[in-house]
C-alpha cells in the first residue's frame, strides 16, 4: 500500500496478466458471465485500483475489459493469527 487504503496492482509491468483480461473480454463478448476477482489480503484498504504508474497498459486494460463486460470485483480479507477469511467488497476506482 503506497498510499493509505489504496490497494493497488499489479506492482510491476504485468504483461501476462494483461493478456489474461484480454481473454476474460473475449467470453464477455461470448456472452459468458466473466469476473475480474482481486483478492486484498489485508484489512486497512478501503479501495482498489489497477497501479497506472507502473504499468499504464494494465489500468488501460483493465478500464476497457470493465467497460466490455468483464465484472471487476475486489475484496478485503480480515487476518487473524489462525486464518485469512474473505471479508467485504471494496470499491473500485477505474484509472479513467
Amino acid at each position: 500500500m503506497r498510499t493509505p487504503g489504496l490497494a493497488e496492482f499489479p506492482d510491476c509491468v504485468a504483461a501476462r496478466p494483461l493478456k489474461h483480461l484480454r481473454e476474460l473480454e473475449a467470453m464477455a463478448a461470448a456472452g459468458h458471465r466473466v469476473v475480474m476477482l482481486f483478492v486484498i489480503q489485508r484489512g486497512d484498504c478501503d479501495v482498489f485500483a489497477a497501479c497506472a504508474e507502473l504499468d499504464p497498459a494494465y489500468a488501460r486494460g483493465l478500464d476497457h475489459a470493465a467497460a466490455n463486460g468483464v465484472e471487476v470485483l475486489a475484496y478485503r480479507c480480515a487476518l487473524t493469527p489462525d486464518a485469512v477469511t474473505l471479508a467485504d467488497p471494496i470499491p473500485w476506482r477505474d484509472a479513467a
